[in-house]
């Protein structure tokens, strides 16, 4: 016999009222917490989370299978909804367009918490103007092999590079594996020279932190070190905002510090019951970005002193598509993070003696965004395995087709 489901709890917030479907429903076990234990965190925070989401056309990242089950990505706003849930519609890349959900206030927050959203996913946009993002930024993403402190290091060099070009930059912890850098900017340049602005400043962070941080896009060169990913300013692109809990079982919190905290921190130090705690003490340390917009003048200056970024050779296939400078092989793509971790298992069993030769930074494991989901590859970079005897690409060990029955994005 399947559990009942409890009764829908009702909250009033201000003068809105939300019902919280199954709200006893265990979403992390391992602290005990329920989905109205998540919206009641949400609300204890929301000045923090309004400031990182208000305004903003949101993704909804839904994980209505709970957190060890793939979330799904919903762009449209869904068609029930209460008439004082906000939207803006958005155009993209593709041609295509989706009405999205714009949070306003603390219950449109638990709104979005009811349907299953656990982190929150807002566009560096506001609603009023689309075109022109007042939010740069960057995500600190370490490659295996690289120590936490080894981030911290890379986010203070981040945070000097901002400083030398105008800009506030405002730290908080991804809820990760990383840390996040925003800095507010005027809403005065298109999402193109934002990227680019983005760029500069991770090449700048790599030449002042030469072997640390790198701006490589293509993953297999970037060896151990933290990635200053700037693609996050691409048009179409979401972050997980600040006090978002991020679904892993301690559920830890994308977390806004102070920068003399940075040197010190632990990402494992904030959780939803400590940041509960730490707001109600501290409140906001990202209080002020909203009062510190910036320009892009100088790092856009500076891109023009640095020139166009090195483009990777060609395929000699006529197919226009990049050529890799590393020895890859492609070892799997699957439905699930887990799935596509026993294919690598499978091929490591099949190569013991080239398995010995790789460093961390050689398996290459991607998330990769699906239609309305994220799908997952695994490549082995054998760049440090004698060329006689890397073994050839062979059949994949999970061969996933996550287009199948779709049309695949055209860019």
């Amino acid at each position: 016999m399947s559990p009942t489901k409890s009764q829908a709890a009702v909250l009033e917030i201000g003068d809105r009222e939300v019902h919280i479907s199954n709200p006893d429903k265990v979403v992390f076990p391992e602290p005990g917490l329920t989905k109205l234990d998540l919206v009641q965190y949400y609300l204890t925070v929301a000045d923090g989370a309004l400031r990182g989401v208000a305004g903003r056309p949101m993704v909804l990242k839904r994980f209505v299978k709970g957190i060890s089950q793939e979330a799904f990505f919903q762009k449209r706003a869904p068609e029930k909804r209460p008439g004082w849930i906000d939207t803006a519609t958005l155009q993209y890349a593709s041609g295509n367009s989706a009405e999205e959900v714009v949070v306003r206030d603390a219950a449109a927050l638990a709104w979005v918490v009811n349907l299953g959203c656990i982190d929150l996913n807002p566009h560096p946009v506001r609603a009023e103007d689309l075109d022109h993002p007042d939010e740069l930024r960057v995500d600190l993403d370490p490659m295996p092999g690289v120590e936490w402190r080894q981030i911290v290091d890379v986010a203070m060099i981040a945070r000097e590079v901002l400083t030398d070009h105008g800009l506030v930059g405002w730290p908080k912890t991804s809820g990760s594996r990383g840390i996040h850098v925003y800095a507010r900017i005027e809403p005065r340049w298109d999402f193109r020279q934002v990227r680019l602005a983005a760029e500069t400043l991770a090449r700048e962070v790599e030449r002042r932190a030469p072997g640390l941080a790198t701006a490589k896009w293509w993953k297999e060169e970037r060896g151990e070190s933290v990635f200053v990913d700037f693609n996050q300013n691409a048009k179409d692109r979401t972050v997980a905002s600040a006090y978002s809990v991020r679904a892993l079982p301690d559920a830890r919190v994308s977390t806004p510090l102070e920068w003399d905290e940075v040197p010190g921190c632990r990402p494992e130090d904030f959780t939803v019951r400590t940041v509960i705690e730490r707001f109600a003490d501290r409140g906001d340390p990202a209080s002020g970005i909203d009062d510190a917009a910036g320009s892009l003048d100088a790092l856009l200056a500076l891109a023009e002193e640095l020139g166009p970024a090195e483009k990777p050779p060609k395929s000699s296939d006529g197919s226009g598509r990049r050529a890799s400078t590393m020895p890859l092989v492609e070892i799997a793509r699957a439905r699930t993070k887990p799935e596509a971790l026993e294919g690598l298992e499978r091929w490591k069993s099949r190569h013991p003696g080239v398995v010995k030769l790789l460093e961390p930074a050689d398996v290459l494991v991607d998330g990769m965004r699906g239609s309305s989901s994220l799908w997952y590859r695994i490549r082995v970079n054998l760049q440090h395995v004698p060329e006689k005897e890397r073994p050839q690409q062979a059949e994949l060990e999970v061969d996933h087709d996550p287009w199948a029955g779709k049309s695949p994005p055209t860019s």
